[in-house]
């Protein structure tokens, strides 16, 4: 039951995040008077539709993206002065003029969108794919700031009752041969809450192991909540080698990457993990490291495309961070809420749920920032060239040049529909017949 509430939970976010990317584009295109035919989200055949004012609103079958029809999206062929057709580029150009032409009624030619300036061309094209972005910032602020990021606390998890070497596993045992640990023998307890170290009081257990590896040897005065009351305790720390860390707590590596080991104070306790509420101000660096993160990975696409066919078509697993479609969004979102385990709990389960989809919407404004048509970033670029040339003839003293020509763009927009096409295909494919499954 679980699994299911996870796919639909996330059939439920993409479609909406769908909606309200093309609400993006059609609002401004409204309000600036151009007219929008239609909103549909979805592709394929019409499942459902209604007309209210001059729009048709609908659903289509297929839910691999969406898209609002706004009228004059090209130029006529006498506003860009296009003579006759030539070879197969120029009738594919000289046909979308043609229909995009047919679209707008008589008398109604100021309100076709190429007739925009050029900044409310950026307004209504930067709409949809900033739409994506408030989205993710919603659904990551929720998870950072309503519920939490899984760390360590200043509660004590687990007190060790032996002194081990940093080479000691989590199975290994203590014999009699051992050192009894400095913090059993000072009677700290699973539960005790640290409140002071040597007299100063710490607020995170990273401040705490920094304190603690350089207490030396002698004995300390610490302070800890027990059930309700405060109780004061002498802990002598010992000397052990271990992984050196940072002042986050993460562990410090020399320039090959093995963990640098020092001789540093160790008492013998473990904290206890909790979901821990961060700070507003903690929603935009999370969202910037995702965005930059996936730009990473959009520049490697078509290598991380090739990949996953060649995975798929010679029958060896996927990578654990192999691209994924709308199929392998689904999957995952129904493993992350079903698993089950130590430390898997509703909160960390809804956090992880949203922390996908925050990145999945992410990776549809970066996406669609792509300077190519049909995407969002092509008819970015387009209006900034037309209204660069717009600038430049201005600062000269020209005529103001004619709207740009994006019909001619009509090849390269066919030749990316059927690669994004295709590349859509390959994963729903991959990740029904080799799907990318959660470690």
């Amino acid at each position: 039951m679980a699994y299911v509430v996870g796919v639909l939970v996330s059939l439920v976010v993409v479609l909406a995040s769908i909606a309200l990317h093309e609400v993006g584009h059609m609002v401004p295109a409204k309000r600036f008077g151009v007219r929008v035919s239609q909103y549909m989200v979805g592709f394929g055949p019409t499942l459902w539709s209604r007309t209210r004012g001059e729009t048709e609103y609908g659903l289509k079958a297929i839910p691999l993206g969406g898209y609002v029809r706004l009228v004059g999206m090209y130029p006529t062929g006498d506003a860009v002065g296009a003579s006759e057709p030539r070879g197969w580029a120029g009738r594919l150009a000289a046909d979308a003029r043609e229909a995009s032409a047919e679209e707008i009624r008589p008398g109604e030619d100021g309100r076709a969108f190429y007739r925009l300036s050029t900044p409310k061309k950026l307004v209504v094209m930067f709409g949809g794919p900033v739409m994506n972005l408030v989205i993710a910032f919603v659904l990551m602020a929720i998870a950072l700031v309503g519920i939490g990021v899984e760390g360590p606390t200043l509660t004590v998890g687990d007190v060790k009752q032996c002194v081990l070497p940093a080479t000691a596993t989590s199975q290994t045992t203590c014999t009699s041969d051992d050192a009894v640990s400095p913090a059993a023998l000072a009677g700290v307890q699973d539960g005790d809450t640290i409140a002071s170290w040597d007299g100063k009081q710490v607020s995170t257990w990273a401040e705490l192991v920094t304190a603690i590896r350089a207490s030396g040897t002698d004995p300390v005065p610490v302070v800890v909540d027990r059930d309700g009351s405060r109780v004061e305790l002498t802990v002598t720390p010992v000397l052990r080698s271990q992984t050196a860390v940072d002042t986050a707590g993460n562990a410090v590596t020399d320039a090959s990457g093995a963990a640098v080991v020092t001789q540093s104070s160790y008492i013998g306790i473990a904290p206890l993990s909790a979901m821990a509420r961060q700070s507003i101000w903690s929603v935009p660096g999370a969202v910037a490291d995702t965005t930059r993160q996936t730009a990473a990975i959009v520049l490697t696409l078509p290598e991380r495309v090739w990949q996953v066919a060649y995975s798929t078509f010679t029958g060896q697993p996927r990578d654990a961070t192999s691209v994924i479609g709308i199929v392998g969004v689904g999957r995952i979102a129904g493993e992350v809420a079903s698993v089950q385990g130590a430390g898997i709990d509703d909160s960390l389960r809804i956090f992880s749920l949203l922390q996908m989809l925050a990145a999945l919407n992410v990776s549809l404004f970066v996406f669609n920032m792509i300077p190519l048509p049909p995407l969002d970033g092509g008819h970015i670029a387009a209006a900034l060239w037309e209204g660069a040339r717009r600038q430049v003839a201005r600062v000269r003293g020209r005529t103001r040049p004619r709207p740009a020509d994006t019909a001619r763009l009509m090849p390269l927009s066919y030749a990316m529909f059927v690669v994004l096409g295709g590349m859509g295909l390959l994963l729903v494919w991959a990740d029904i017949v080799n799907p990318v499954r959660l470690g």
